[in-house]
This record gives C-alpha cells, sequence and structure tokens, in this order.
C-alpha cells in the first residue's frame, strides 16, 4: 500500500466497523452527548483514553503481514485527525509514560520497527494486556524493590560479587567439597560444592561488599510447601496444577514427588545431571525445568521494571544496585533434539503462563503449530518397530530449528528476534548454522554472551546426531559480544561486564544413559560457583539378562592410558587378536556392530586393503545397497557384514542371519545389545549356511568402557570385570 494514507470508505471496506457514519473532522469540535447520539454502536465516554477508542471499530489480530501493519498504521492516523486534540493529549502522556519506563521490554531489547508497535495495539486483546502491564509498572514506582533483603535464591545467585578467591578456586578447578545423599527418587546424589573463604563479606570505611557464596547442599522439598514459600511468581502459581499433567496427586502437594526432588536442587541454581529420563517421566522432567525456566524469566522482568519505575522519574547516574541485566537479553537456552520436542517445551511453557486462550496472547501461534507439527514418520503394522522407537521419533523429527520466545506479563511473542527474545528454543544443528565456522562472513554468536540457564534435555540424542554441534555450543558461549544491539552498558552486571557470566551460569542436562562425554561435558564446561549435583545408580541388573537365546557372551579386554590412546589400541586389538579366528569359513555372517562412525570407516578401509569379504550398512548407505547388503549377507555370500550403530538408531531394522556378533565397543544404548543379540533366532537363520550350534557373541572393552558396561552386565558385574587381571571373561544365558 506504500505511504498512501487510507480513506474512511477504504477502512470501512477493510475492518467493516458497525457504523457506516463518517466520523467527524478534526478541527470541529462536536458536544459529547451529540457525538454519542451520531455514532450509537462506539464506546466514547467522557474522559476517553487512547486505548480503548478503537477497540470495537479495529478487532485486529496480531498482524502478520506487511500489508496488516501499514492498515494498522494508517487507520491509526485516521483516528487522531478524527478525534482531535484530546487523543493526541492522552496518547502524549501515555507515549511519555512509556518510553521512560519501557514497561512491555527490558532496556537492552532491540527498538521495533516504527508502526509495528501502532499495529500491535490496535488487537483489543494485546491492548489490554499492555494496559496491565503498565497498571503494574505504576504499583512498582511506589512500591519497595520486591526482592530487596529477600532469601529468594534467584537474588542470591545473581546479585553479587564473586570472592577474588572463590573466583580464583573456580578458575583453577580447585578444591571442592564432596557430599553424598539418598533420596527416594532421584537415589544416589553426588554433591559438589566450590570451597569458599570464610571472610564473604568486605568492610571498608565507605561501604560494605557482600560477596556471592556458593549454594547450600540440597535438602528435599518439604510436600507440604506452597508455591510461594519456594520462590514460584504469584502470576504463574494459579495455573500449575492445571498445567502439570504429570501430577496425579493433587491434594497433597502441586507437584510430583520426583518433580520435588529436582526443584530441590535447580531452585538453588545449581547445575544437575540427571541420566535416567525415560518416556515415563519425560513429562515430569520438562514440566519442573519449564517452570523453573520460565519463574526466572518473570523475576528478571519484575526487578527490571521495578528499576524502570524509579529511575524515570530521576535524572541521575544509574546506581550500582540498579544493575539488573546482561550484555545481551536472551537468558534461557533449551537445546532439544526434534522439533516435536520444542513443540512440547513451548506448549507447557504457555500453559505455565496462561491458563487458558482469555488470560493472555501468544503471537504467532498459528505459524507455530504449521511448522513444529506435521511430517510424522509412517510406522508400518507389519513387522512394527520396537515401542521405543516409536515413542523417540513420533511427531515432527526435523532436527534444523531455532525459535526466540519474548516475555510480557500478558504476551508470548514467539518467532521474536533473538535480541529482542528471553528464551530461545533450538537444536544443536540449528544453532551451528547461526554460529558458523571461523571465517565465515555472516555468523553470529552474541546472543550467547549472557544466558543464565542453559538445559539440554535428551542429551543422548545429540550423540547420535552430532556431538561436536554441542561442543562447538559450549566453545562459544558467553563470549565478548562484537556489537552492543541495543544495551545499555549502565545497567549491565558487573559480573556480566568482566566476562564471569560462566560462573553464575546453571546447566541443566537430561539424559536417559550415562556417557563418558556427558561426564567430561558436566565436569569440565560447568563453572557453577553454586554447586553442581550428579545422579548416579547402581545398575542391579544389565540388559544382558533381558537376552533370550540361549548362548555364550565373551568379553575381551584390553589395555589403554586415555581415550586418544584407547582409539589406536582397540583397533590393533582387534585386528590382531579377534579378526583372525573369525576368517574361518565357519565363522560366516559375522555382524559387526561399530558406535563409531570413525572406527567404521577405518575398519572399513581395512577390510577393503585386505579384500575381505564383507558388506556395509551406514547411516549414509541408500536404501538400494541396504537391500542388497541384507540379501548378501543372509545367503551366505558376505562373510562379514559391518553395521553401524547409528544407522540402528535412526531405523531398527531386523537383521537376519546374523550368527557370530561381535560388538566393536559397547553399544551406547545398553538395550541395543540384548535387541542386537535376539536377533540370532532359528527362524531368523539361512539353513543353508550353518548351524545353531555354531554362535557366539564377542565384546570388545577396556576400563574406559565402564560407563557403557555397567548398565549391560550390572554395576558390579562391569567393576569386576574391568579391575580383574583376567582378560577374558564369559558369561551365559539360558534363553527361554
Amino acid at each position: 500500500m506504500g505511504n498512501r494514507k487510507l480513506k474512511y470508505r477504504d477502512v470501512v471496506k477493510k475492518q467493516g466497523p458497525k457504523s457506516n457514519k463518517r466520523p467527524p473532522k478534526h478541527n470541529k469540535k462536536i458536544p459529547f452527548k451529540k457525538r454519542k447520539a451520531e455514532f450509537p454502536n462506539s464506546k466514547l465516554s467522557k474522559k476517553p483514553r487512547f486505548e480503548e477508542a478503537p477497540k470495537k471499530l479495529v478487532p485486529l489480530p496480531e498482524s502478520e503481514s506487511e500489508e496488516e501493519e501499514e492498515t494498522a498504521v494508517d487507520y491509526m492516523l485516521l483516528l487522531r485527525e478524527s478525534f482531535g486534540e484530546k487523543i493526541q493529549k492522552i496518547k502524549d502522556e501515555a507515549m511519555t509514560s512509556e518510553s521512560s519506563s519501557e514497561s512491555e521490554e527490558e532496556p537492552n531489547e532491540v527498538t521495533k520497527k516504527p508502526g509495528i508497535e501502532d499495529a500491535l495495539k490496535l488487537n483489543a486483546d494485546v491492548e489490554e494486556k499492555a494496559e496491565s502491564d503498565v497498571e503494574e509498572e505504576d504499583n512498582l514506582e511506589n512500591s519497595e524493590d520486591p526482592f530487596e533483603e529477600s532469601e529468594d535464591p534467584f537474588i542470591k545467585h545473581i546479585s553479587y560479587e564473586l570472592h577474588p578467591s572463590l573466583l580464583e578456586n573456580l578458575e583453577s578447578s580447585g578444591g571442592v567439597e564432596v557430599h553424598k545423599k539418598t533420596w527416594p527418587q532421584l537415589g544416589a546424589l553426588t554433591i559438589q560444592i566450590p570451597k569458599c573463604p570464610p571472610n564473604e563479606i568486605k568492610k571498608t570505611l565507605l561501604e560494605t561488599t557482600i560477596y556471592a557464596t556458593p549454594g547450600p547442599i540440597p535438602k528435599k522439598l518439604d510436600p507440604k510447601s506452597s508455591a510461594s514459600d519456594l520462590g514460584i511468581k504469584s502470576q504463574i502459581i494459579p495455573n500449575i496444577p492445571q498445567s502439570n499433567k504429570s501430577l496425579i496427586n493433587k491434594e497433597k502437594s502441586f507437584l510430583t514427588p520426583l518433580q520435588q526432588e529436582i526443584f530441590s536442587i535447580i531452585n538453588n541454581y545449581q547445575d544437575l545431571y540427571y541420566p535416567e529420563r525415560t518416556f515415563d517421566n519425560a513429562e515430569e522432567i520438562r514440566f519442573i525445568y519449564c517452570l523453573h525456566a520460565l519463574n526466572h524469566v518473570l523475576k528478571t522482568r519484575t526487578k527490571v521494571l521495578h528499576h524502570n519505575s524509579k529511575l524515570s522519574k530521576k535524572d541521575i547516574v544509574v546506581p550500582e544496585e540498579f544493575r539488573d541485566q546482561g550484555l545481551v537479553r536472551p537468558k534461557v537456552l533449551i537445546v532439544t533434539p526434534f522439533k516435536n520436542s520444542a513443540y512440547k517445551i513451548i506448549n507447557t511453557l504457555i500453559g505455565i503462563m496462561f491458563k487458558d486462550d482469555s488470560k493472555g496472547v501468544v503471537a504467532n501461534k498459528n505459524r507455530f503449530v504449521e511448522d513444529y507439527t506435521g511430517n510424522e514418520l509412517h510406522f508400518p503394522k507389519k513387522n512394527p518397530r520396537p515401542e521405543d522407537y516409536e515413542k523417540m521419533f513420533a511427531g515432527n523429527t526435523s532436527d534444523d530449528f531455532k525459535i526466540g520466545l519474548s516475555m510480557t506479563k500478558k504476551t508470548i511473542k514467539l518467532y521474536a528476534d533473538f535480541y529482542a527474545s528471553d528464551i530461545i528454543v533450538a537444536s544443536p544443528l540449528g544453532l551451528r548454522t547461526i554460529i558458523g565456522a571461523p571465517g565465515e562472513s555472516d555468523r553470529d554468536f552474541d546472543f550467547l554472551a549472557s544466558i543464565e540457564l542453559l538445559i539440554l534435555d535428551q542429551t543422548d540424542v545429540f550423540f547420535m546426531q552430532n556431538w561436536f554441534h554441542v561442543l562447538h555450543l559450549f566453545e562459544h558461549l558467553h563470549l565478548k559480544p562484537k556489537e552492543l544491539h541495543g544495551t545499555d552498558v549502565s545497567r549491565v552486571r558487573q559480573w556480566s561486564l568482566n566476562l564471569c557470566a560462566k560462573y553464575y551460569r546453571q546447566t541443566l542436562v537430561f539424559s536417559s544413559i550415562m556417557l563418558p562425554h556427558l561426564e567430561a561435558l558436566f565436569a569440565r564446561q560447568c563453572w557453577n560457583y553454586a554447586g553442581k549435583v550428579k545422579v548416579a545408580n547402581k545398575v542391579e541388573r544389565g540388559s544382558v539378562n533381558g537376552v533370550y537365546v540361549q548362548m555364550q557372551h565373551v568379553f575381551r579386554k584390553f589395555s589403554a592410558g586415555n581415550g586418544v590412546e584407547m582409539v589406536e589400541k582397540r583397533f590393533e586389538f582387534f585386528v590382531q587378536k579377534v579378526l583372525p579366528a573369525q576368517r574361518d569359513s565357519g565363522m560366516r555372517q559375522t555382524l559387526i556392530y561399530v558406535p563409531s562412525y570413525y572406527d567404521y570407516v577405518r575398519l572399513r578401509n581395512y577390510f577393503k586393503s585386505e579384500d575381505l569379504s564383507f558388506v556395509q550398512i551406514c547411516e549414509y548407505s541408500k536404501d538400494s545397497k541396504v537391500a542388497r547388503a541384507r540379501d548378501m549377507f543372509y545367503h551366505g555370500d558376505a562373510h562379514f557384514l559391518l553395521y553401524t550403530e547409528r544407522y540402528h538408531f535412526y531405523h531398527r531394522i531386523k537383521l537376519k542371519g546374523v550368527r557370530h556378533l561381535i560388538f566393536y565397543q559397547p553399544p551406547t544404548y545398553p538395550h541395543f545389545y540384548s535387541e542386537m543379540c535376539n536377533l540370532m533366532q532359528e527362524y531368523n537363520m539361512n539353513k543353508k549356511v550353518g548351524s545353531m550350534d555354531n554362535m557366539s557373541v564377542t565384546v570388545i572393552y577396556t576400563k574406559l568402557d565402564l560407563l557403557q558396561l555397567a548398565p549391560i552386565v550390572g554395576t558390579e558385574r562391569a567393576v569386576r570385570v574391568t579391575e580383574s587381571d583376567r582378560d577374558v571373561h564369559m558369561f551365559l544365558t539360558a534363553g527361554i
């Protein structure tokens, strides 16, 4: 439409108001009674407010196209001309108040483009919610700091500088105090609290400096505790029972027992590593970290609004106690593997924020539903996939996405610009495409500079996608921004200016399995001064007990000092000790299960150089080549089959003809062990190739594989076989 001013007939045609009479011109003063009689359908009052006038005339939804935005802006100009100086005066007063306090957004939000804000105000729902935000700020202006002298963990965690000795201890990965606890739901907890000097308060002649102290040893939440006692914002407390779908017993507590124990830890702003996420407790875990993330965002916003209102009446230098922000606005980053997971997370946030649609506005929700649903995989009814596979890949399984969410009291805006967002939900690949690589001109990672809460959900799946994307993300957290992005430096916290944000970041890691890579990530990339908690329970019965085919399982050990040496030693041990016996003609139909793609490539190249009879299936194999490899292996035309774990994770096919199974390394997922062994049943065999009497399972391992061995054979057995002087151990499954 350009900049052409709309005529009234154009507006009537497009918007369809009830009254078809032309409004009076701005230079013609008409008494209120006459105006009311002339326009009976309009809501005019003797003291008109700018925001209320267009409610009935313009029932616009939030505009999502440029044409709608321009229409709204032109119609606003028409209303200004129609209702004259009174409307303009009221709007000027409102804009003066809002420009000083920035009631809906924080100071480090990027300035909106002219016209968009006016268009949003024409939406009746958004307008009403915005008014409540202004009223909230007006109330804050005349009140004391809601967090002043508060015992709220949020304030205790972010408000104080680190003592120099504590900072030095964190930088050098110095001493920690280790505590052990056992809770009913989480089980065995290992708690690490950084050592802190006793002088936490520094007094001088002019001032007293209070330093931050590490978090306390977590105490299990009292089931009778109310949400307000735990520091949860009153705005979202009424929504918790309805939005917490995992809640079964509503009489005793607003959280389930598992949620109570998790919240007891994360509400202290301590890091948490929980490797026992299942499909049964996934909803409980998702809800509790969404509640914590939203609570953190709303508390930050409340503090910022209070300081805004205080500073709006004073023309002074911003005092130190009014520093309440980071270098950029995004505060929470939630990383999850699939769009379906992100869809559930965002819906959980919306459910906690708003009890129903009438209580708030979610901008761009239709676009979000369209983008993050659909594209489901087809699960065949004949030869169905395992139940865990169908649950894992339900919904939209795209792994390339990122979305920003901005929060106000009554509005959640989806698809917000990252630098205007409070929460970012993304996949590792989606973040990698933005962060880029060194040398790329359009790379951007400034939005990661002030992440205060990092949540990794379904972290084990990241290992099946590309673990290097996760490591790349951690390398770019809390770096010095290249630009200010509209930040008011006078409001930035001192510890953030000192680039110490990584010591204040809380990291929550949820996984279904324990892996050395996750252990290393949690130990080396999480520096939270409040401390960290790791859940580590013993496995009583390993997945080997789920094998119902009678056979012997041989575990063969080799020695390796570290991870780099382990790769070389494993290859040498396989080539020199294991492979020669398998090359015999009586050992045909040998499947070699390889968890690492790099090990797979190395073995493939070696087999080619030795001219061995083999076929291969990996995650990059085309369907036609997979079908050909399976056929040749089943009929005995190929002696070996190289098979990658990642292909099995994404396809879970039922291979036939496996008589000898070699695990080049213990599988990442323990149930894959029993699943592969159970393929060796009589009805899967080609009777023309071999006998059921000649079957074997071999596992190659080292001491560094303890975490993968424990869920396969049990923790006690795993410790025994890794520390034993013997290099060969044998287990027998009796079958059924």
